[in-house]
C-alpha cells in the first residue's frame, strides 16, 4: 500500500517539467461554463476579492480552465449538451462567479494540465488535482475537498477480490493516476511473497476503466473514493464497494507560480462559499458531501 498523501491521478515528475510539446498537446474542446448552474449564478461578486485578480485574467472577464473531463461524477462530458459539468466544474464556476469572472473549460489530457497552467496556456487547472509536495514546485494549489482512495467489484464480488490481497487478480486503473503506483507496490508484495503479480489494466479515461470492471474484463478496479462510488451508484447496484478507503488527501485548483494574488483571491472565494452554505450544498447535491473540508489552504500537501 502506497502510504502518505498521494492519491488521484499522480503524475511521474518528468511530466511536471514543461516542455514545448506536451504543453502544445494539451488541446481539447472548449466550453463556457461561467452562466451554467445555479450555484454559479445566484453568487454575488465580491468586489475586494475581485480586485485580487490579475488584470491580464480581469481584462476578458473570463479565467481560462483546463480540465480531464472523463472523471464522473468531478468532470465529464455531458452526452446531450456536450458541456463539460461535474460538482467540480459546479464549484468553481461558483468561485469564478466570486470574483466576477466567466469560466472557460478546456478537455485536455490529465498530463498535459499542469504544463499548460505553467506555460499561461490555461490560468487554471480544475481536474480533482491530488495537492503533492512534488506539484507544488510546478504550481500552487488552493485546496478544496478531501478524497481517498476506493476499489469496487461486480456485486456480491464473484472473483474473491480483497485490496489487501489481490495478488493475481485483474486490477482496472486510469493511467497516470497514484493508484497505478500503489497497484505496483501491491503487486510487489505479492511477488516478494512468492505469489502472482497483480495484473494492472491501464486504461487512459475512467470510464472506459468502469465499463471494464461491469463487462467482467477485469476482476475489480480503484480509483479515487466519490469516482467509484458515482460507478456503483450509476451502474444500478451491478457493483459494490469493497474495503476501507486509504490515503485520503486533499484536491488543489493549480494556478501558476506568476499568477500574483489568484491563488489568494480564490482561497477567499472558497472561504466565502463554504461559510454562506454554497459549497456544502453543491457537494451534497452531489452526493460527495463527504469530503467536505473547513478551511482551504494554498500549497496544502500533507508531509
Amino acid at each position: 500500500m502506497i502510504t502518505g498523501s498521494l492519491r488521484r491521478r499522480a503524475v511521474a515528475a518528468s511530466a511536471l517539467v514543461l516542455t514545448g510539446a506536451l504543453a502544445l498537446s494539451a488541446c481539447g474542446d472548449s466550453n463556457d461554463s461561467g452562466d451554467s448552474g445555479s450555484a454559479a449564478s445566484n453568487t454575488s461578486v465580491d468586489s475586494k476579492l475581485a480586485a485580487m485578480v490579475p488584470a491580464a485574467i480581469k481584462s476578458d472577464g473570463k479565467i481560462s480552465i483546463g480540465t480531464d473531463a472523463s472523471y464522473p461524477p468531478n468532470e465529464s462530458v455531458d452526452p446531450a449538451s456536450q458541456k463539460i459539468v461535474g460538482w467540480d466544474v459546479d464549484l468553481f464556476n461558483a468561485v469564478a462567479a466570486k470574483l466576477g469572472l466567466k469560466t472557460q473549460y478546456s478537455n485536455a489530457g490529465f498530463d498535459t494540465i499542469i504544463p499548460g497552467v505553467q506555460s499561461g496556456k490555461y490560468e487554471a487547472g480544475v481536474s480533482s488535482f491530488t495537492d503533492t509536495k512534488e506539484r507544488e514546485q510546478a504550481v500552487d494549489f488552493i485546496t478544496y475537498y478531501s478524497a481517498g482512495t476506493s476499489w469496487a467489484v461486480l456485486k456480491g464480488n464473484p472473483k474473491g477480490v480483497n485490496p489487501d490481497d489481490a495478488c493475481g487478480k485483474s486490477i482496472g486503473v486510469q493511467q497516470g493516476t497514484v493508484q497505478v503506483d500503489d497497484l505496483t507496490a501491491r503487486s510487489k508484495k505479492c511477488t516478494d511473497a512468492g505469489k502472482p503479480a497483480i495484473k494492472s489494466v491501464v486504461r487512459k479515461q475512467q470510464t472506459e476503466v468502469n465499463n471494464d470492471l461491469v463487462a467482467g474484463k477485469v476482476d475489480g478496479m480503484a480509483a479515487d473514493s466519490p469516482i467509484v462510488g458515482d460507478a456503483v451508484k450509476k451502474t444500478g447496484g451491478k457493483l459494490e464497494i469493497i474495503g476501507q478507503t486509504y490515503d485520503t488527501a486533499p484536491y488543489g485548483y493549480a494556478v501558476g507560480k506568476n499568477s500574483g494574488q489568484l491563488k489568494e483571491a480564490i482561497q477567499g472565494a472558497l472561504k466565502a462559499l463554504i461559510a454562506d452554505g454554497t459549497y456544502k450544498k453543491i457537494l451534497t447535491d452531489a452526493g460527495v458531501e463527504t469530503g467536505a473540508i473547513t478551511e482551504p489552504k494554498i500549497n496544502g500537501a500533507q508531509s
